[in-house]
C-alpha cells in the first residue's frame, strides 16, 4: 500500500480575494484543510519607519495608502493622535465634516468588500452594482480634495477646506454623449456637494435592497457562507477581533458608541450585531452598517446646512494662514514658510488614538521627543489580528471555503504588511 500523507499547498501569493499579496501555506488532507499558515510581509513598505523621518503633516498621505479602501478613516486616527499630543481640538463644523466623510468611507469600503467577496464566491452582478454607487462617492472625495482615492483631506486642527458650493459636472466629450444623456448625468449635480450627497442618501437604501435581493436569500450564497468560519463571542474577543468580525459574533462593541470621537455622540444610529459568528452573519452586519452609515450621513448633511463656521483652528503655528494673508502680510508669509518647510513641534509624551474604521479598530500610537516628527509611530491594523485567526477558522473546511474566509475578513494588505 502506498503511504497516504498530507499534501502541502501554496495558496497565493497573488489571489483576488486578498487585496494585496497573501501567501497561505495550506496542509491538506485530500480537500480538507488541516492547517493554514499565513505568510505576511510581501507588501512591506516600511510606513512606520518612513513616518519617523517626516514632519507630522507630511505623514498624512501615508495613512491613505495603508488600508487603501478606508482612506479618510486612517487619516482621522492619525490627526486625532497628533491633536491629542498638541492639546487642541478641531472646530465643530470640521468634526461633523469628518464624521460625514468617515461614514462615506465606510460605505465605500463595504461596497468594495461586498462586490469582491461576491465575485470570489461566484456572483458577478453584485460587483457591477456596487461599483456603480462607489463611483458617486468617489466623486465626493474628488470634490473636496482633488483626488479620487488618496485624499489627504483631514488636517491636524480640522480639514483642508470647507465643502464646495458647486459639484463638478460631466462635460461634453468625444464619447458622442448627446445633450439628453449629458442632462441625465448632471441631473443631481446642479447644486452644492451637500445637495449631491443628500440626493445619494435618498437613493442608496434602494440600492442596498438590490444587493440583498441578489444575495440574502440566494441559496448558493447561503450554502457558501452559512456555518463557514464560525467564531464564538468569547473566542472573537480572545483573538483580538474588532469591527464587523467581532460584532458578527454577537459582541456589541463599537468605538463610535463606547468611546465617541468627532460628532458621533451627537448623532443617532444603531450597532448591528450578529448571532452565529459565521460568514453569513458578518455579511448581514456589514449590509446593515451601510444603512446605518447612510442614516448618519443624512444627519450630518442637515447639520452642516444650518451651521456655517470655521473648519480649521486659527493657530497659525499649526494651520497655514489664508492665501490672501500669506501674500500681503509678512508675518503670514513667515508662518506659511515655517509650517511647510519644517512643520511644528509637539510636546514630549506618548499618545494612542483609535477610530472605528470599516474593518475594525484602527489605532495610531505616537511617541514624541519634542521634535517636529514622531520619535516612534506604531499602527494598530485591524486586519492583522483577523488574519491570525486564519488557521483556527479554516481547520476542517474545504479548500474552496478559504476564499470565503479571506473575503469575510475583508483584509487589505497595505495596513497588514505596512
Amino acid at each position: 500500500m502506498p503511504e497516504i500523507r498530507n499534501y502541502t499547498l501554496n495558496f497565493g501569493p497573488q489571489h483576488p480575494s486578498a487585496h494585496g499579496v497573501l501567501r497561505l501555506v495550506l496542509e491538506m488532507d485530500g480537500e480538507v484543510i488541516e492547517r493554514s499558515d499565513p505568510h505576511v510581509g510581501l507588501l512591506h513598505r516600511g510606513t512606520e519607519k518612513l513616518a519617523e523621518t517626516k514632519p507630522y503633516n507630511q505623514n498624512i498621505p501615508y495613512m491613505d495608502r495603508l488600508d487603501y479602501v478606508s482612506m479618510m478613516q486612517n487619516e482621522h486616527a492619525y490627526v486625532l493622535a497628533v491633536e491629542k499630543l498638541l492639546g487642541i481640538e478641531a472646530p465643530e463644523r470640521a468634526q461633523y465634516i469628518r464624521t460625514m466623510f468617515d461614514e462615506i468611507t465606510r460605505i465605500l469600503n463595504h461596497m468594495m468588500w461586498l462586490g469582491t467577496h461576491a465575485l470570489d464566491i461566484g456572483a458577478m452582478t453584485v460587483f457591477l452594482y456596487c461599483f456603480r454607487e462607489r463611483e458617486d462617492l468617489m466623486d465626493c472625495y474628488e470634490a473636496v480634495s482633488g483626488a479620487r482615492m488618496h485624499a489627504a483631506y483631514y488636517r491636524v486642527g480640522g480639514v483642508y477646506r470647507d465643502l464646495p458650493d458647486e459639484m463638478p459636472r460631466f462635460a461634453a466629450s468625444d464619447l458622442k454623449r448627446d445633450k439628453s444623456e449629458l442632462d441625465r448625468l448632471n441631473g443631481n449635480r446642479q447644486g452644492s456637494l451637500l445637495d449631491f450627497i443628500e440626493d445619494f442618501t435618498d437613493r442608496f437604501p434602494g440600492c442596498v435592497d438590490e444587493y440583498e435581493i441578489l444575495l440574502t436569500e440566494n441559496r448558493i450564497w447561503k450554502q457558501r457562507t452559512v456555518g463557514i468560519g464560525v467564531v464564538t463571542a468569547d473566542r472573537a474577543k480572545a483573538l483580538g477581533f474588532t469591527g464587523p468580525m467581532l460584532r458578527g459574533s454577537g459582541v456589541e462593541w463599537d468605538l463610535r458608541k463606547k468611546q465617541p470621537y468627532a460628532a458621533y455622540d451627537k448623532i443617532d444610529f444603531d450597532i448591528p450585531v450578529g448571532l452565529n459568528g459565521d460568514c453569513y452573519d458578518r455579511y448581514l452586519v456589514r449590509i446593515e452598517e451601510m444603512r446605518q452609515s447612510n442614516h448618519i450621513i443624512r444627519q450630518c448633511v442637515d447639520w452642516l446646512r444650518k451651521n456655517p463656521g470655521p473648519v480649521m483652528v486659527e493657530n497659525h503655528k499649526i494651520a497655514p494662514p489664508k492665501r490672501a494673508a500669506m501674500k500681503s502680510d509678512m508675518e503670514g508669509l513667515i508662518h506659511h514658510f515655517k509650517l511647510f518647510s519644517e512643520g511644528y513641534c509637539t510636546p514630549p509624551g506618548e499618545v494612542y488614538a483609535a477610530v472605528e474604521a470599516s474593518k475594525g479598530e484602527f489605532g495610531v500610537y505616537i511617541i514624541s521627543d519634542g521634535a517636529n516628527k514622531p520619535y516612534r509611530l506604531k499602527l494598530r491594523a485591524p486586519g492583522f489580528a483577523h488574519l491570525m485567526a486564519m488557521d483556527e477558522m479554516a481547520k476542517g473546511h474545504m479548500l474552496a471555503d478559504v476564499v470565503a474566509l479571506i473575503g469575510t475578513m475583508d483584509v487589505v494588505f497595505g495596513e497588514i504588511d505596512r
